[in-house]
C-alpha cells in the first residue's frame, strides 16, 4: 500500500497519476476530497483530513508500507516561522513512519550543508533532520527552484515584457520542473529494492541565471521578456504590504538570500543529478501554452 500526501498540488497529483498507472494499492489523504477527479476516487482508498494530524496519519499508514511525503506552504498570515511549521506538521508523520517500518520518499531543498539561515530552505531541511532521526527509512528529493514559479509571473510577461524576482540577474539560478520532481518520487516509491536513508539531489540539465532565463522566454513565446531584479529589503516589504505576515516575509527574504549566497551549491551533485527536462523545454511544453491562453 503506498500513501499519497499532497494529491491534488502541483508535484503530488503528477505522482499521484504515475502511481495509479502502476496498479498498486493506493490510499491518499486530503482535506477535501470533492477536489480529486473521479479516476482517483474509482482507484485509491480515500482518506480525509490533515497529513499533520496524528490521528489521520494513523489511519492512513495502516498496512501501508510506502508514502510519499511534501508539506504544505504554511498560510500566507501563520505568524510562525517555517521551521516550526515544517516540524510540527511532520513530527507524527515521522513517528508514525518510523514505528511501522514505511519508507518515505520525501520533498526537501537542496542545499544541505549550508551555513546560514535559509528561511524556508532551512525549515525544510530540519524536517529531512527529524525524519532521519526518528529511523524511518528515507530518500529526500533535493530539490532547486520550480520552474512553475515563473507562471505566477505570466500576466507581467505578457503586459509589460518583464518578470521579476529578488535573485541576482547575473548568478546561475538551479531549476527543475515539477514532471521531473515526481517522475523520480513515483519511481522511488515503485522501487522496492532501497533501505536506509540517503539524499537524491536533483537539478535541470542546465543552470541559467534569470537574465538567461529572460533570453529563453523571449525565444520560446516570440516577445521580448526582461528579467528585473527586485532589492530584497522591497521584496520583503511588498510581501508584508500585500498581507503576508512577517514571519513569512522574512523566511521568503532569507530563502531569496540564501540562493543569492549559493546555498544549491553547498550539496554535492554529480551526473545523475540531472533531471530530463530542460528550461527551453518546459517553455515550450507549460509556459508558453500559459502565456498565450
Amino acid at each position: 500500500m503506498i500513501v499519497i500526501t499532497t494529491p491534488t498540488g502541483d508535484v503530488g497529483r503528477q505522482v499521484l497519476d504515475r502511481v495509479l498507472d502502476s496498479k498498486e494499492a493506493v490510499r491518499v489523504i486530503v482535506r477535501d476530497p470533492s477536489r480529486l477527479p473521479g479516476h482517483v476516487h474509482a482507484n485509491a482508498e480515500v482518506v480525509q483530513g490533515s497529513h499533520a494530524d496524528p490521528d489521520t496519519i494513523t489511519k492512513a499508514l495502516d498496512g501501508a508500507d510506502r508514502m510519499f511525503w511534501l508539506v504544505p506552504p504554511a498560510g500566507f498570515h501563520d505568524a510562525g516561522s517555517a521551521r516550526r511549521h515544517y516540524l510540527e506538521f511532520t513530527r507524527a508523520a515521522a513517528q508514525a513512519a518510523a514505528s511501522r517500518g514505511v519508507r518515505v520518499v520525501g520533498v526537501t531543498s537542496l542545499g544541505r550543508g549550508y551555513e546560514g539561515e535559509a528561511g524556508l530552505l532551512s525549515g525544510a531541511l530540519a524536517m529531512d533532520e527529524l525524519i532521519e532521526g526518528t529511523g524511518a527509512p528515507y530518500r529526500a528529493l533535493a530539490l532547486p527552484f520550480f520552474m512553475e514559479n515563473l507562471l505566477r509571473q505570466v500576466r507581467p510577461m505578457g503586459e509589460q515584457g518583464t518578470f521579476s524576482l529578488a535573485n541576482t540577474a547575473d548568478r546561475p539560478l538551479p531549476t527543475i520542473a515539477t514532471r521531473d520532481a515526481a517522475a523520480a518520487a513515483a519511481a522511488l516509491l515503485l522501487d522496492t529494492s532501497w533501505s536506509g536513508q540517503a539524499r537524491v539531489p536533483l537539478t535541470g540539465p542546465d543552470d541559467l541565471t534569470p537574465d538567461a532565463m529572460a533570453e529563453v522566454i523571449s525565444d520560446t513565446v516570440g516577445r521580448t521578456v526582461r528579467y528585473q531584479q527586485v532589492p530584497l529589503a522591497d521584496f520583503q516589504a511588498r510581501m508584508v504590504q500585500h498581507g503576508a505576515s512577517p514571519a513569512l516575509a522574512q523566511d521568503m527574504a532569507d530563502m531569496v538570500k540564501a540562493q543569492n549566497d549559493g546555498i544549491y551549491d553547498a550539496e554535492p551533485r554529480d551526473a545523475g543529478s540531472a533531471t530530463a527536462t530542460s528550461f527551453r523545454q518546459w517553455c515550450q511544453d507549460t509556459l508558453k501554452p500559459a502565456f498565450t491562453s
